[in-house]
């Protein structure tokens, strides 16, 4: 494989150009998350609440399926870099048949589990049962998400960027498509409220999963994934449960911080639900797009490190690092300057669209120094150094974020909770630079 360029082009233009098709296949997806949440707010608000407190249980299932992949990755940019083609291909195979184990015990945990996981945080009976709709439609599709995730990630490692685009985006285009449509009822489809959702979500993954597929075995693609004698190659599955259970753990935490804080706020009222719920969806336009650049930046950073070009992963580094924080400098500015607006989009009960307004200007105030704990904690999985990139996630969403957010809230009530996020960010980023500093000193 003809991968050179990836440690002789210079950095910019080539963290831009693996990185700008995953910016903007996840910008279609921010859109998508948007879009699903505003044609089931138009059900009623307690759809949207049942979907905002379906949502850790989904996160949950991405967790684990895009962690393990991103173990994946990182072992087979890895041996790209070391020029050990045979462990990347074998690495690749392994990553596909353990995703579809890890799809068919998420889809039976899941979809039992839900009834219980709702009733956790209300007793409204309506909620409930959307709830319960939506999941076991959404859930059934665990399989479906894990091997798609698994395709992503290996086109990923071997630099086939727009490729991915393509897949992620006509998944997420189609879903937005048939949103509506299966929602409401329009065209050839019957009203199917709620279920109609999460019935439009699992058909743009299996869209996006089949062009994986076409794309492989028909776009001439680079590295053979190869089935035989994996035995002899049992140990890089090790390697890749190495970086990915914490790299789940990494994206299965915000579930739980998620799950935490509507207690926290359930307590004062379930319009602070509703806004956390709307917060998550509106956010996602600007840490999905940040996660684009980690995505763009973990094949290079881990097939120089395996080519030894210490220097160069270090320039990788702050690169990234600079394309984030501008980011969330939009970000950081759409938030203060139209809050009303983007919560609108959701709710038009003006206590709702009071509240969220101001949880978002608080919050806010935290995205910009965030960019330092997400590109370092991507570039620790990228470099195999998955143990560090847990202990950054576990100091965001569970260590410093949770206990701020009840004690906070004792004295701020709601806005303590809010408070808590830009606190945490800004402790975070500085655990998280000198972490990073110290794990990649040569």
């Amino acid at each position: 494989m003809q991968q050179s360029y990836m440690k002789t082009r210079p950095v910019l233009p080539l963290v831009l150009s693996m990185s700008l098709p995953m910016m903007l296949s996840m910008m279609v997806s921010s859109l998508y998350n948007i879009v699903d949440s505003y044609f089931v707010a138009k059900i009623s608000e307690d759809a949207m609440t049942a979907l905002s407190l379906v949502f850790p249980v989904q996160n949950l299932i991405n967790a684990v399926t895009i962690g393990f992949a991103i173990g994946a990755n990182a072992v087979i940019s890895y041996h790209l870099g070391a020029q050990q083609e045979g462990k990347a291909a074998a690495a690749a195979a392994q990553s596909i048949l353990l995703s579809v184990l890890h799809g068919l015990l998420l889809t039976a945990v899941c979809i039992a589990a839900a009834p219980a996981f709702l009733r956790l945080f209300t007793q409204d009976a309506a909620v409930v049962d959307m709830g319960v709709r939506y999941a076991r439609i959404a859930f059934s599709f665990s399989v479906v998400i894990a091997v798609s995730m698994a395709m992503e990630k290996i086109f990923q490692a071997v630099g086939k960027m727009m490729m991915t685009m393509v897949c992620m985006m006509a998944g997420c285009v189609a879903n937005i498509i048939l949103d509506p449509m299966m929602i409401f009822g329009w065209g050839p489809f019957p009203e199917m409220g709620i279920e109609g959702a999460a019935l439009a979500t699992g058909v743009g993954q299996v869209l996006s999963l089949a062009l994986y597929l076409v794309f492989y075995f028909w776009g001439n693609f680079p590295l053979r994934i190869r089935f035989k004698g994996l035995r002899e190659e049992m140990a890089l599955a090790g390697r890749m449960y190495a970086v990915g259970v914490p790299a789940a753990l990494n994206l299965a935490l915000p579930s739980l911080l998620i799950s935490a804080l509507n207690i926290i706020l359930a307590g004062f009222s379930q319009v602070y639900v509703l806004v956390l719920g709307v917060y998550y969806k509106l956010q996602t336009f600007l840490y999905l797009p940040a996660n684009g650049i980690v995505q763009g930046m973990r094949p290079v950073i881990g097939y120089n490190y395996g080519a030894g070009e210490h220097a160069r992963v270090q320039k990788i580094f702050r690169t990234a690092l600079l394309l984030s924080a501008g980011i969330m400098a939009v970000g950081t500015v759409l938030c203060w300057a139209a809050p009303e607006s983007l919560i609108g989009l959701f709710s038009e009960n003006p206590e709702t669209v009071a509240a969220g307004a101001e949880a978002l200007r608080i919050i806010s105030l935290g995205f910009i120094v965030s960019s330092v704990s997400v590109i370092a904690s991507g570039a620790l999985e990228g470099l195999g150094m998955g143990g560090p990139s847990l202990v950054i996630s576990l100091l965001r969403c569970l260590l410093l974020i949770i206990p701020l957010a009840f004690i906070l809230s004792r004295f701020l009530q709601a806005a303590g909770v809010w408070h808590a996020f830009w606190a945490t960010e800004a402790v975070a980023a500085a655990v998280s630079y000198l972490l990073y500093r110290k794990k990649t000193a040569v």
